[in-house]
């Protein structure tokens, strides 16, 4: 089955559908990824936070795959904000993974309550690793409407993609639109509201009306609305399972009911970005 791929503002392609490692234990993210792999997801998303860099690394280099066919982001620690600790932490993630460049590397968390409320500097450093071939597009996560509209005033460089919280119950659509203005593709993590939505009912309408699971109907949801997205699952039958939404689609009516569940902030399942400001110890 074929995924399809997203033009990026800077004319690289991305797969729509990836694989997320986010609390997947570093012990186990090798086997993971090497499943997934298999399964055939060619676009897989890590962290620094995530202390599984070297795991996706291994399987990389297990599966045999040419590296011009896989798609790898990784994302900047929240500790490394400054310049040269950004720097050094990018060189340890190359180190990590076992490669020469990432395809997309991201701020991770503005962190507008940190660092004299300094995000700005952090994105020009970003900036550096494109220009050195080591990154083929950079990006940032989280970011909220006025976080976006600063670096592009203050430096005048577009971000790739915009990774924020997005599912049903939370649709984002301020900071979708603000990405959107700005030709900045939106990526949604947890997009199943880690699993609150699988039991909703409408959901389950449809997705008996098209014999796919809640799961596949939301993954459905998302990439119909035009966003990048990557669920994460250790068990290889729920990997296949969310691989396989390129077979049917959603009506427009069916779309908008989806929509029509969210809950605002209230459905927001993640911290909130103006004021989190969480640094690892």
């Amino acid at each position: 089955m074929s995924v399809p791929t997203i033009t990026l503002n800077n004319q690289t392609q991305i797969p729509q559908l990836g694989f997320g490692v986010f609390q997947v234990p570093p012990e186990q993210t090798a086997d993971t990824v090497s499943t997934a792999l298999e399964v055939g997801y060619r676009h897989i998303d890590t962290a620094q936070m995530y202390q599984n860099e070297q795991g996706v690394g291994r399987a990389i280099a297990d599966s045999g795959l040419p590296r011009r066919d896989l798609w790898v982001t990784s994302k900047l620690n929240n500790g490394f904000h400054r310049p040269d600790d950004a720097r050094r932490s990018f060189d340890e993630s190359l180190q990590a993974l076992g490669l020469d460049h990432v395809d997309l590397f991201l701020i991770h968390w503005p962190l507008p309550t940190l660092y004299d409320g300094d995000f700005v500097s952090t994105w020009r450093t970003l900036g550096e690793f494109v220009a050195d071939g080591r990154a083929r597009s950079i990006g940032v996560s989280n970011f909220q409407p006025a976080h976006l509209d600063r670096i592009v005033a203050e430096t005048g460089v577009i971000p790739a993609v915009n990774q924020i919280e997005v599912h049903p119950y939370f649709c984002n659509e301020e900071a979708r639109a603000a990405s959107i203005r700005h030709g900045v593709e939106v990526e949604a993590w947890s997009p199943i509201a880690q699993g609150a939505v699988l039991d909703d009912e409408v959901i389950g309408k449809i997705a008996a009306a098209h014999g796919k699971t809640p799961s596949q109907v939301t993954l459905r949801w998302h990439v119909e609305r035009g966003d990048i997205v990557f669920p994460k699952s250790t068990k290889r039958e729920r990997m296949e399972e969310n691989f396989a939404i390129f077979d049917f689609e959603l009506s427009p009516e069916e779309i908008e009911a989806i929509s029509a569940l969210d809950r605002g902030e209230e459905g927001r399942r993640g911290p909130n970005p103006d004021t989190f400001d969480y640094v690892p110890a």
